[in-house]
């Protein structure tokens, strides 16, 4: 049956029968499927991952740049203009963007999401705060337990994000406007509105 914006049209009386064809130069899949190669690359690690890495805690992975706690509400903005530390070139040789150069990559890319930034005793004010499509960013802890705890996925801070978006304290929401972020940063008065326990 299908339905159109007029109302409900009659079905078909028997099967459809498609017509298949090929329009130009067909070529075999050369990429390796991306599930074969993971299951492949998970065969192969320990049952137990703490026999080679040790316990989760010590984990250089699990480890969340620091910011200090937001003192008052204050809004800022910030351009994250990112400089090339190598040269990059076209395959005949020919230089593209040389090394030093500048740009704004909010100049070509939406950041689709907010990014809410907070210490995880703040986590309970974050996730209230938090809309469906944001990151919740923490500052320290096992984003692991946290997420299993809230129900959420949680990720850590890293040192090179908290660099580039001129991050100091936390809680902060950033958020792209334009071609420059926004930072709203939340002190104790704001959090303390919004509190709520994680179970």
């Amino acid at each position: 049956m299908v339905i159109g914006l007029t109302g409900v049209a009659a079905a078909p009386a028997g099967p459809v029968q498609l017509k298949q064809s090929t329009i130009g130069r067909v070529w075999q899949i050369a990429e390796v499927d991306a599930m074969a190669e993971i299951a492949a690359k998970v065969a192969k690690l320990p049952g137990d991952m703490r026999q080679q890495f040790g316990p989760r805690h010590r984990w250089s992975a699990l480890r969340a740049a620091a910011l200090d706690p937001a003192p008052a509400d204050r809004v800022r903005s910030v351009i994250p203009f990112y400089t090339l530390d190598f040269d990059v070139k076209l395959p005949d040789g020919r230089m593209l963007y040389p090394k030093g150069y500048s740009f704004n990559p909010l100049t070509y890319v939406k950041l689709p999401q907010r990014l809410v930034i907070a210490h995880p005793r703040d986590l309970s004010w974050a996730l209230r705060t938090a809309r469906p499509s944001d990151f919740v960013i923490v500052t320290a802890g096992d984003p692991i337990e946290l997420t299993e705890r809230s129900g959420r996925a949680i990720y850590l801070l890293e040192e090179r994000m908290k660099t580039r978006l001129g991050l100091t304290v936390a809680p902060v929401i950033v958020a792209q406007s334009g071609r420059k972020l926004i930072l709203s940063e939340f002190g104790p008065f704001s959090r303390a509105k919004k509190m709520r326990p994680v179970r």
